[in-house]
């Protein structure tokens, strides 16, 4: 799948076109992540983030972490490899 955004709306995001996809993609993945549409996994795979990175970026923006069985065994798992 491909998002198409118009070019009108691309000039005026104040973000150097380096930055632009990355950016957005995180965006994306908090926005999703927020309404619950994404699982953390997802969502910072979407964001191109580790567990920590997403983690602090969650609580950067003040988004309340959303927690399953299996997103707190994925936890006791990355924490374990640590």
């Amino acid at each position: 799948m491909q998002l198409s955004i118009p070019e009108s709306i691309i000039q005026s995001i104040r973000l150097p076109e380096s930055r632009m996809e990355a950016e957005l993609l995180k965006e994306l993945a908090l926005a999703l992540y927020a309404q619950e549409l994404l699982s953390f996994g997802k969502a910072r795979e979407l964001a191109n983030l580790d567990h920590w990175q997403f983690s602090q970026l969650l609580g950067e923006r003040q988004i309340p972490r959303h927690y399953s069985e299996t997103e707190l065994a994925e936890d006791i798992e990355y924490a374990r490899r640590q």
